[in-house]
């Protein structure tokens, strides 16, 4: 059993027992959740570095005869489409990368020379730059992510062989002057010694506003065995976050900065990655038997030279560049046309135990490109490529990347909903990591809270698969913020639940005030106005307000800043006989409900008198206490609050419900559905 189904039990059993003696009878079956909650993987990755024998090509330039396209759906033994780039702008293009990378397949190592580019965006001349080296995340346990993470991500856990590096080997100006001297490491966020993952680079001359720095670079990356995002297993390389990267250089206004500056952290056991637009020309160099999987396109043929052959890629308007190599993929391609998609080459690099399964890959990507089209806006970019990981490199599956993301290994033959819930999350990511880009170290949530709540309307649409969101609110025993550092939270799972889950609740819950369809105006509006420009939290309120015209501070000071969740329990019910003037007797029902959490509302509350009658009242969920006093011919039996679950943000349903009055011996909240999901998991442990 693994740690993610051992813990998965655990809550079950835990809160099924809790709820034995504590729940509505009405929840029944609703409590069955349709779907396994998976912890959702993080987005890029780690990265490596490799130093080339090739030069490193200062432009793009396409064949004078490009290759034939394979025919839609056709099963090829690679691509070899060339494409030439679009001449629209996009992006604020603030970096040029130009690499040319080598794959050492005997060393397990990368060898790079880079050219990078930088324009200052700003207005104040720029003496210094940040570099993310992500690799050094591996290089100990003494690390930042390691001894945070305790060398584990997700279930995915360390091994003998997962330690890699980075090295800069090579610093030098356009005119030749080395300063690699004035390189140096450096901690800004827990003072970590033996972090080695951001370094800062003093110049000679600071950068003018809107002037250009360019830089030579030779690099050398030690690839770990996978766990965490970058690396290999067997022959199988996932190469994420592989090259030195530089932090965004943040203006006055983004994100409601006062003062431009750096914006530049550590890589930690919870933290994901923020970075600039641009342009990326990567020629990749791997043993002749290896197929290459990467962001863009190819702008060239392969070549082949003695026992190495050579891809070309290209991507612009794009934040990051990934790319995976092995000798086993089973390449699949499809084409896709559909308003807001004006054509995209589907990708697929299958792991042989899954080649029989391209169909529902497919299907899935096609089906988020869609939807999320419909919803949200275009998807601009020309190609997407799907990489099916082998066993035992899972801790490359379930990332994304611009234009380019990992599905869970292959681990079974069979898989069920997890397929395709995996590829709809990742393709989510083009939108909210990839082209609104939001800074993953500070404000994860815009991240992976949107991509989930997007996940979840697509497996609905598409699959049926409806999310049983009053199971899911109820595993949010330990709510917190939710615009904080990731490595602020208290450990991988906390952050999960909060980022991830907590965070789409509190979207439902906006869109549970406001309706549908003005949730999907909030979300289109969002996009469309901060694609490509790094929003933050606060620029997202702003939009609900616009759309709404109305105020949300209160909703986002509980919900987003704080750590509140809308509970609301049946505190008292009082019954006694009350005698008319006509001398008949009636009785007085007297109930005391109490918001124990954040305000939302309206709320409904439901009573129930013995007779059969049913009655019910909306409170508005802003008292911290509110009374309701009926006289009725027959005593009351049982009130609720919200029985319909409509609040997706109340976590503690067991004091939803109350009785009127219960024997002796049961004198305790009792639920009809907890005792059938009791019964249920009894029997579905029974081996």
């Amino acid at each position: 059993m693994t740690p993610r189904h051992f813990k998965g039990t655990a809550v079950l059993l835990l809160l099924a027992a809790v709820l034995v003696f504590t729940s509505a009878p009405w929840f029944g079956d609703a409590w069955t959740s349709e779907y396994t909650y998976a912890y959702e993987p993080a987005a890029s990755g780690v990265a490596g570095s490799l130093v080339s024998t090739n030069p490193i090509e200062a432009g793009v330039s396409a064949p004078s005869a490009p290759t034939p396209s394979p025919s839609a759906g056709s099963k090829t033994t690679e691509p070899n489409t060339v494409m030439q780039p679009d001449e629209q702008t996009l992006s604020k293009r603030v970096t040029e990368y130009h690499i040319d990378v080598k794959l050492d397949e005997s060393g397990r190592k990368l060898n790079g020379d880079m050219i990078v580019s930088w324009t200052n965006p700003g207005r104040k001349p720029v003496s210094e730059m940040y570099w993310h080296l992500y690799p050094n995340a591996f290089q100990s346990t003494k690390t930042s992510f390691m001894r945070e993470s305790g060398g584990k991500l997700r279930e995915d856990n360390a091994t003998a062989n997962s330690f890699g590096s980075m090295s800069i080997t090579s610093l030098i100006t356009e005119q030749g002057d080395s300063l690699l001297p004035r390189l140096h490491y450096v901690q800004p966020d827990d003072g970590n010694p033996d972090d080695q993952t951001l370094a800062k680079l003093r110049l000679q001359t600071p950068v003018q506003p809107n002037k250009s720095i360019t830089l030579k670079i030779s690099f050398e990356v030690q690839l770990p065995e996978v766990f965490a995002r970058m690396g290999y297993s067997n022959n199988f390389v996932m190469a994420g976050q592989w090259f030195p990267k530089l932090a965004v250089y943040e203006t006055a206004g983004t994100r409601g900065r006062a003062a431009e500056g750096w914006n530049a952290h550590q890589y930690h056991g919870n933290s994901e990655f923020y970075s600039d637009f641009g342009i990326y020309s990567v020629n990749i160099h791997v043993p002749e038997r290896y197929i290459v999987a990467a962001t863009g396109f190819q702008t060239k043929p392969i070549q082949t030279s003695g026992s190495y052959k050579s891809y070309q890629f290209y991507a612009d308007d794009v934040h990051d560049f990934a790319w995976a190599a092995s000798p086993d993929f089973v390449y699949e391609e499809d084409s896709l046309s559909a308003p807001g998609i004006p054509g995209v080459r589907i990708k697929l690099y299958l792991d042989p135990l899954h080649a029989n399964l391209k169909d529902r890959y497919l299907h899935a990507a096609k089906s988020a490109l869609v939807k999320y089209a419909q919803w949200y806006g275009q998807y601009p970019y020309s190609t997407l490529s799907i990489i099916v990981p082998p066993k035992g490199g899972n801790g490359a599956g379930g990332m994304e990347y611009p234009t380019l993301v990992t599905a869970f290994a292959a681990e079974d033959d069979n898989p069920g909903y997890s397929l395709e819930r995996t590829v709809v999350h990742e393709i989510g990511h083009q939108y909210w990591y990839g082209m609104v880009a939001s800074n993953e170290f500070e404000e994860a949530w815009l991240d992976e809270g949107f991509t989930s709540y997007a996940e979840d309307k697509v497996m609905e649409t598409e699959y049926g698969v409806v999310p049983n969101l009053a199971l899911e609110s109820s595993y949010m025993t330990d709510p917190a913020p939710l615009k904080q550092l990731s490595w602020s939270y208290q450990s991988h799972d906390h952050y999960a639940e909060n980022v991830y889950m907590r965070a789409k609740l509190v979207l439902v819950g906006i869109e549970k005030l406001v309706g549908d369809k003005t949730m999907q105006k909030i979300m289109r509006t969002y996009f469309q106005k901060y694609k490509f420009n790094h929003p933050s939290t606060a620029d997202f309120e702003r939009v609900v307000e616009q759309v709404t015209k109305s105020k949300w501070s209160d909703y986002f000071r509980q919900y987003v800043y704080g750590n509140q969740m809308a509970d609301f329990e049946v505190e008292s019910i009082d019954v006694h006989t009350v005698r008319q003037p006509d001398d008949t007797v009636q009785y007085e029902s007297v109930v005391q409900v109490r918001r124990l959490g954040g305000s939302y509302g309206p709320i409904p509350v439901k009573f129930r008198f013995t007779d059969g009658t049913t009655i019910t009242r909306s409170w508005n969920g802003t008292e911290s206490t509110m009374q309701f006093k009926f006289v009725h011919a027959t005593p009351l039996d049982w009130a609720a609050v919200d029985p319909q679950n409509t609040n997706v943000l109340d976590n503690r349903h067991f004091n939803n419900y109350l009785k009127a009055e219960l024997p002796e011996q049961t004198e305790a909240r009792w639920s009809l559905g907890a005792a059938k999901l009791l019964d249920s998991l009894i029997s579905a442990l029974g081996w």
